[in-house]
């Protein structure tokens, strides 16, 4: 299953209820405000370092760049994809939870 996160962790809980939730094997999209969850050193870093020895993270590469930020500045194992990789994982998960 595919999971996608587009609010920010700051102003909902919507990742929280997204790696409660995530089974094995399961990949997770961080796109538009989602992608603050991405980033190195926050109070969400913890979470997802739990959450990526189940799931896959991925972040939208067009949607860090618009708020100003780079592959540099997320997390190690969190993979960037552009749109192409969107359509992808859709392709590759039949199911998508849209949190």
């Amino acid at each position: 299953m595919l999971h996608t996160v587009n609010k920010s962790p700051y102003q909902s809980d919507a990742l929280t209820t997204c790696f409660g939730l995530a089974q094995p094997g399961s990949a997770v999209l961080l796109f538009e405000d989602g992608i603050y969850a991405a980033m190195n050193n926050t109070k969400f870093s913890g979470a997802v370092v739990v959450a990526q020895q189940c799931c896959t993270i991925y972040v939208l590469e067009p949607d860090l760049q618009a708020r100003g930020f780079d592959s540099d500045c997320i997390m190690n194992a969190i993979q960037t994809i552009d749109y192409d990789g969107f359509v992808s994982l859709v392709e590759a998960n039949p199911v998508v939870q849209a949190w």
